[in-house]
């Protein structure tokens, strides 16, 4: 763009990229802030209180994000360690979000304290580990002991603390339908269906499909005609077994 464009259109592109960094700031503050008063402080800390409250709550850690973000922005030397912060925390977490669906005992404490502990060990890694006197770490190795640190501690969380109600269980799975042996003793009054394999040759399916079409369209963009043609076949041929398995799914 630096080369081809116009200096008009430059400045539109400069100005598009602007809009597009400040609406993504917006909406990640926006959404900390309503995390850290619907789901955190009405539910737990003061569920009684009048709308203007919450509102002068919301305002107050949209200030606090604000801040926070900004010191965490300089201790950070380049985007990289950004990255790495980010695959951290969803490294340890993902695990989580994907048993909520294979397993019944996955409660709303497994997800809180996989969230804070992913978040903890990931700013130890980042600023605190070699700040410590301790030798410097590949980012696979910290990624793995990341992965297995936060599981060891929600599934400690998990076991320690009660699962929910029948009444909320029945209804989550009524609405759902998540499938595997690991829900039947939650529903023990109906058997639970769907076959596993069958969603996880989906999931691996559904991915393929995903990337092959991305990578292929980007390949025909760039002129690569054969490659781009051959991904998108991919991505039909994926799809189209995607579309077979859904009856042994039990989406159709």
């Amino acid at each position: 763009m630096l080369v081809f464009l116009p200096h008009g259109l430059l400045g539109l592109v400069v100005a598009s990229l602007a809009a597009a960094y400040m609406s993504t700031i917006s909406t990640h503050l926006n959404w900390g802030a309503s995390y850290m008063v619907d789901d955190v402080y009405r539910r737990f800390l003061a569920p009684h209180r009048d709308e203007r409250h919450y509102v002068r709550v919301g305002r107050l850690s949209t200030v606090g994000l604000i801040v926070l973000s900004a010191v965490v922005a300089l201790w950070l030397e380049n985007a990289m360690q950004a990255f790495q912060i980010l695959l951290q925390i969803g490294a340890g977490t993902g695990l989580i979000f994907l048993l909520r669906w294979y397993w019944w005992r996955v409660n709303a404490w497994s997800e809180l304290s996989g969230m804070v502990i992913s978040f903890v060990v990931a700013t130890y890694f980042q600023f605190g580990h070699e700040a410590l006197g301790f030798a410097p770490m590949h980012p696979s190795l910290m990624l793995v002991l990341g992965v297995a640190i936060t599981t060891a501690g929600w599934l400690t969380v998990t076991l320690l603390t009660p699962p929910d109600d029948r009444e909320t269980l029945q209804a989550f799975y009524d609405r759902i339908r998540p499938f595997g042996r690991g829900w039947q003793a939650a529903v023990s009054t109906q058997p639970v269906t769907g076959s596993v394999s069958a969603s996880m040759l989906g999931w691996v399916l559904g991915c393929a499909a995903v990337y092959a079409a991305l990578f292929g369209t980007g390949y025909l963009l760039y002129g690569h005609l054969l490659a781009g043609v051959g991904l998108l076949a991919v991505a039909a041929a994926a799809g189209w077994g995607v579309l077979r398995i859904l009856p042994r799914v039990g989406l159709i």
